[in-house]
């Protein structure tokens, strides 16, 4: 035990050592990074409030919310039948796997991604956004699903086979009223990560407020980037409170 855990712990250097190698990292650069980023927040001060509000900066906030809550429907809507299908207690071998399968694939495509292959299909804007968002919450939304699907007490399903029930009857009346508050749970959750996301896929032009902030950083325009990254918190805050 005591070499196995050795060779983990050399294994995690080796590993730790080789990748900050790859990143080209050098100790000139960490010494100066404080002294730099300093330098960029000194002209981020004062916040130019007015700047970006004048520009609507508040509507591509509101934006990236109504994105992100559309988004989350999208794939809430379409992750919740697919998780009956993905369950290992209420669908079949030879369905479960190929449904599991979709949820890793769309999960290992970043919402950046899907955006890039959504803009020349919808255009540049919201829609593209939306589509991105929706179609990568189905590979998370579902894998929760169906994880709290295969912890469910087996004694109601049991209780509507003996009343002749089929399968449709047991999802609808012995399955999803126990797992209903878990998933619900999990869309909030998701709404709140797609939100953060949905900032960032306006870099690429698919909508909401990253058009405003890499417009105002390209221009080095510090203050107005400053007060919209802090009404973007804001609003994220508001939204995790809330």
């Amino acid at each position: 035990v005591r070499t196995r855990r050795s060779v983990i712990a050399l294994v995690i250097v080796v590993a730790t050592v080789w990748s900050v190698s790859g990143l080209q990292v050098t100790l000139d650069r960490l010494l100066g990074a404080p002294g730099d980023a300093w330098a960029i927040l000194r002209q981020m001060t004062p916040p130019a409030f007015s700047e970006v509000y004048e520009r609507g900066a508040l509507g591509k906030i509101l934006e990236s919310v109504y994105i992100a809550w559309i988004g989350t429907i999208i794939g809430a809507a379409l992750s919740l039948p697919l998780a009956f299908l993905a369950a290992h207690n209420v669908a079949p071998h030879w369905v479960r796997v190929p449904i599991r399968q979709l949820f890793n694939a769309i999960r290992a495509v970043p919402e950046l991604i899907l955006a890039v292959i959504f803009i020349p299909i919808t255009g540049l804007g919201a829609w593209a956004g939306t589509m991105a968002i929706g179609i990568h919450s189905i590979g998370t939304l579902g894998k929760w699903a169906a994880e709290s699907i295969e912890s469910i007490d087996d004694g109601p399903i049991e209780a509507v086979e003996a009343c002749g029930g089929r399968w449709a009857s047991e999802m609808r009346w012995a399955v999803l009223p126990q797992v209903m508050p878990n998933i619900a749970s999990y869309w909030l959750f998701r709404f709140e990560i797609n939100v953060r996301a949905s900032a960032v896929l306006g870099m690429i032009g698919a909508g909401g407020v990253g058009s405003e902030l890499v417009l105002h950083l390209s221009f080095r325009n510090f203050p107005a980037a400053c007060a919209v990254l802090l009404m973007t918190i804001t609003v994220v805050l508001t939204i995790d409170t809330v």
